[in-house]
């Protein structure tokens, strides 16, 4: 926009300009001229050569042009370009109506000089008589280059107005747009899960107001994540104790009744509870997913692999099963709490639904570490759905139990530190899930 303003007011301006610089070089040399023949009136008849000489060599300087005076007959008497005197000069269209009494300015290219000139020719007078005439002629170029130097001028005062205003607008655009940027940052912090961020209130009473709104939307949402954790937190609590009153009750069934058939169904019943317990402290752990309660730290993924493949080696000897660790990589940002606790979840899933007598293989790699079965695989459809609390998918529904919290919790605790984790089916069978993180290497 300020490039156009100035466009628009520059453009008149300067054609104004050329057009007044043209009309002053034309006035002074009509001006001269009159001065010249003023002066020139008593000294053509009789010839007065060498004031004549002199006259027009002041004149040819003050005009940058060249200066001739000739008599009545059109015959040279004085030239500031030393051209020999008793030239004839009647040919000369405004020589002639010079001599005819009449004032003549006009452009027209001179052949001899092979350029196009400004001629300004006017009679000399005395006592009524025209007695000679005389002529000033300047070149164009030097008209054109004194109107190209005023463009110039006004090229650079453009651009300096340009450079000025774009500096000023920076500077103001800079103050506007400072509340809106801590803004941004306000709201990037309330999105890493920051929820006692609060944005300043400043500049324009828009962007107050905007910043008030989202302060209270920041105080109702840190209300609600709280009230909906403080209850999650509670209810699990509250649960765990009839929880174990249930299951010692159970417990005291199960010694006290001699019939296998009352034994079976208490052993079915303990194992409900147990699972009904495991849910209880997965909700827990889900409702607090969400929230960094401990500070990052750069953990090495092969470590991290290593150490998962070590905490399951047991359990997957016993279900005839076995993890290995595989590749190495840099370190990434995390807690190294939270990435054990989704390699377990990860490594717990894929050893649940794969057969006996297969491997589990965890493989470390730049930003990533793989957790492979070779188990049934997912059905289609089913990818991003087993991340959906409780569902199970329909390996989960025919094989062992689970209480279908395991997935999200590992997502979302990936998701905590930028990260995300996925399913897809292995090449040759089986899952494949892979637990992404952003690279701590720049840390």
């Amino acid at each position: 926009m300020l490039v156009l303003a100035i466009v628009a007011l520059m453009v008149p301006l300067a054609v104004s300009t050329a057009d007044r610089v043209d009309a002053e070089i034309r006035s002074q040399a009509r001006g001269q001229a009159d001065v010249v023949a003023a002066s020139a009136s008593e000294l053509v008849d009789p010839p007065d050569r060498v004031a004549l000489d002199a006259l027009v060599t002041s004149a040819a300087r003050s005009v940058r042009g060249r200066v001739i005076v000739v008599n009545a007959r059109g015959r040279l008497l004085a030239d500031s370009g030393g051209a020999v005197r008793g030239a004839p000069y009647d040919d000369r269209p405004e020589i002639i109506r010079a001599l005819n009494g009449d004032a003549d300015q006009r452009e027209r290219r001179s052949n001899t000089l092979d350029q196009t000139l400004l001629a300004t020719a006017v009679p000399v007078v005395e006592e009524g008589a025209t007695v000679g005439a005389v002529r000033i002629t300047q070149s164009m170029a030097a008209v054109d280059r004194a109107v190209r130097r005023a463009w110039i001028g006004l090229a650079g005062v453009g651009v300096l107005v340009l450079l000025l205003g774009l500096g000023a607008g920076a500077l103001i655009a800079r103050q506007i747009a400072r509340p809106v940027v801590r803004l941004e940052a306000t709201a990037r912090r309330v999105a890493d899960g920051d929820l006692g961020a609060r944005a300043p209130v400043e500049g324009s009473a828009e962007q107050r107001t905007l910043a008030r709104t989202f302060n209270d939307m920041t105080d109702r949402v840190q209300r609600l994540v709280a009230s909906q954790r403080e209850f999650v937190a509670d209810a699990s609590h509250q649960l765990r104790t009839p929880l174990t009153g249930l299951r010692l009750r159970l417990e005291e069934v199960q010694a006290e009744s001699p019939d296998p058939a009352v034994r079976a169904d208490v052993d079915a019943a303990l194992a409900e509870v147990d699972r009904l317990a495991v849910m209880v402290s997965e909700l827990l752990e889900l409702s607090r997913a969400g929230e960094r309660d401990v500070p990052g730290e750069l953990v090495p993924l092969g470590d991290a692999a290593r150490r998962a493949a070590e905490r399951w080696a047991g359990e997957a000897a016993v279900r005839d099963q076995q993890v290995v660790a595989a590749g190495d990589a840099g370190p990434v940002r995390a807690s190294r709490a939270d990435l054990d606790r989704v390699l377990d979840a990860l490594v717990e899933n894929a050893l649940h639904y794969a057969p006996a007598s297969t491997t589990v293989t965890v493989a470390a790699a730049p930003g990533e570490i793989t957790v492979r079965d070779e188990g049934p695989g997912l059905a289609p459809g089913e990818h991003e759905a087993v991340f959906e609390r409780f569902h199970r998918g329909s390996a989960g529904r025919t094989g062992p139990g689970g209480t279908g919290l395991g997935l999200p919790i590992a997502r979302e605790l990936a998701r905590r530190w930028g990260g995300d984790v996925t399913l897809a089916d292995a090449p040759g069978g089986g899952a494949l899930a892979r637990l992404v993180l952003p690279d701590g290497a720049e840390d």
